[in-house]
């Protein structure tokens, strides 16, 4: 079964969008996660930079103002408390001013004292809030050191900005031992980080925007010359053999557009070639069937008149006779197909459609190949729609495709029973014709409308057809805008369909019949029961089988076996 995809589905599946739109959104979509990935690298690299760089100086101005603590305490080793205190207060309110250009803050906290020690001094109570027992135990472990961390404090607007918390331990001889806790801001190396962030992302963006117009301008370069050649096979493909891509350049895709020019150009060659030869060999076929209906009435003349002498003549001359008469008029039924075939080669077949009950033109071939079915012992089921049969086909056509169906379904039916059905919908009318007997392949019934094709070559045709019926056939629906269609399974019997539209060139959707059928082996036995050549009347209408129709006879090869199964 062949379902279409729903459009959104199509849609959806990026393998339909135009090949420009894929290469600008697969370029722009890696040129972002690439941007991204050199930002954030370029980012974190800036980042560590800074922080490392601001570090090493902190490290250092830390240095310095430790050792210069130390040369002010100990000059104080002899002043009095007051004094001692008023020196520390004054040092540390100066070195937690700035330092380098940032602010800094910075606490003392006495650790061992000897003699007179004075409180804790301090630029900023808060820094006490950053220094825990971890920090502390840290500068009591490695009091030579210098120990960090990196914090977060909050400003007086409540945002929570970067910062370098260290800490020391200062010796002063005579006086006592004191940490040392200093604060350091990383606001400014944060502002720089944000300028350079900031800046990297509008360069990104610059150089995306200049990404998706290199995308688009390198699409258009490779898509337009792909458009023209596309637009070039199609009109091909239309029946323009004329049709040639413009180049321009030496590259690949002019290499492309040369190519596909010298394949039209030799495809053209042969098409007229291949014409030529298909009209002579039209040509020749019509004129040779032409010419030989010359010779072949005066055979036929001759035979004639030995026929009706037959009964005079020796017993071995009787039977030359009989054979003469058979062959004559089976040349004349293939010179009569080979002319029908021509027509439909040189596209001269032409309808003589009005509006006719198919149910009728069913009984009427039914009653004709009775004979042939008595000779057979096959029983001829015929179930008629009985109403809705109208339509408007050329009656000699249709019954030409009845009569070969028929034909074929009582030769190769095996002497088991023939179904024949039909069938009607609003825009369709149908003719199913089934028999049991040797049946066809799946591969078969791809080729059982081949001209002169035979499924076993090995069978020799015992009603002398021609292997041209079928083909006709098919033609014949397909010149109303018909089917005809073929199926079955091996050695359980075949199933052909003819379909055909209200009116000749209507378009059909589906088959008021059903063309895959189930075989009942019980029929094949049960026709043993039946006199030969029976016909059994199905619900519908009933007409009256002794009588032959008014309408004129079968057309030119309509008893023929053609395609041979």
């Amino acid at each position: 079964m062949i379902t279409r995809a729903a459009p959104a589905t199509r849609a959806a599946d990026p393998r339909s969008w135009p090949l420009a739109l894929r290469v600008v959104l697969v370029t722009t979509l890696l040129s972002i996660v690439s941007m991204l990935a050199v930002g954030a690298y370029l980012s974190s690299v800036i980042a560590d930079g800074l922080y490392e760089q601001r570090r090493d100086r902190v490290l250092e101005e830390t240095v310095e103002v430790r050792r210069d603590l130390t040369e002010t305490l100990g000059q104080l080793s002899g002043a009095t408390s007051t004094q001692q205190q008023d020196a520390a207060n004054a040092f540390v309110q100066t070195a937690g001013g700035q330092g380098g250009g940032d602010r800094r803050e910075v606490a003392l906290v006495p650790v061992q004292t000897s003699g007179v020690a004075f409180p804790v001094a301090s630029s900023d109570r808060t820094l006490f809030d950053e220094v825990d027992e971890d920090f502390t135990a840290a500068i009591a472990d490695h009091p030579d050191a210098v120990s960090w961390r990196s914090i977060g404090r909050e400003d007086s607007e409540g945002n929570t900005e970067p910062a370098l918390l260290v800490g020391t331990r200062v010796l002063v001889p005579g006086v006592g031992s004191y940490d040392l806790y200093l604060v350091y801001s990383l606001q400014e190396e944060q502002d720089t980080l944000a300028f350079v962030q900031r800046v990297i992302l509008g360069g990104g963006a610059v150089l995306l925007a200049l990404i998706v117009g290199i995308a688009i301008v390198v699409a258009r370069m490779v898509t337009t010359p792909l458009k023209r050649a596309a637009g070039a096979a199609e009109r091909l493909a239309g029946g323009d053999l004329t049709s040639r891509v413009e180049v321009a350049g030496a590259d690949e895709l002019a290499r492309v557009g040369e190519s596909f020019n010298d394949m039209a150009r030799s495809l053209e060659s042969k098409v007229e070639d291949l014409t030529e030869l298909s009209r002579v060999q039209q040509r020749f076929v019509s004129d040779v069937s032409h010419e030989l209906r010359t010779p072949l009435t005066t055979i036929r003349m001759a035979a004639s008149v030995l026929d009706g002498k037959r009964d005079e003549l020796p017993g071995e001359l009787q039977r030359t006779v009989e054979l003469l008469s058979a062959q004559v008029q089976r040349f004349e039924v293939l010179l009569t197909d080979l002319l029908e075939i021509s027509r439909f080669d040189a596209g001269a077949a032409e309808l003589e459609a009005q509006r006719v009950d198919l149910d009728a033109l069913v009984v009427r071939a039914v009653d004709d190949v009775r004979p042939l079915a008595g000779a057979r012992g096959c029983l001829l089921d015929v179930r008629l729609a009985g109403e809705g049969m109208d339509a408007v086909v050329d009656t000699r056509r249709v019954d030409r495709i009845l009569r070969n169906l028929l034909t074929n379904a009582i030769e190769h039916g095996a002497g088991g029973p023939v179904l024949v059905e039909t069938g009607f919908s609003d825009d369709a009318v149908a003719v199913v014709v089934q028999d049991h007997g040797h049946g066809i392949s799946p591969e078969a019934a791809e080729r059982v409308f081949d001209r002169f094709w035979r499924a076993d070559p090995s069978r020799a045709r015992t009603l002398g057809g021609t292997g041209l019926g079928l083909s006709i056939s098919v033609e014949d629906a397909g010149l109303h805008g018909g089917w005809l269609q073929a199926w079955g399974q091996e050695e359980e019997g075949a199933v052909f369909r003819l379909t055909l539209p209200r009116r000749p060139g209507g378009a059909l959707a589906r088959s008021p019949l059903r063309l895959e059928r189930s075989f009942d082996r019980d029929a094949r036995e049960s026709s043993s029961s039946t006199p030969t050549g029976e016909i059994l009347i199905g619900p519908g209408l009933v007409p009256d089988l002794t009588e032959p129709s008014g309408e004129p006879g079968p057309g030119p090869g309509s008893t023929t076996a053609g395609g041979e199964r």
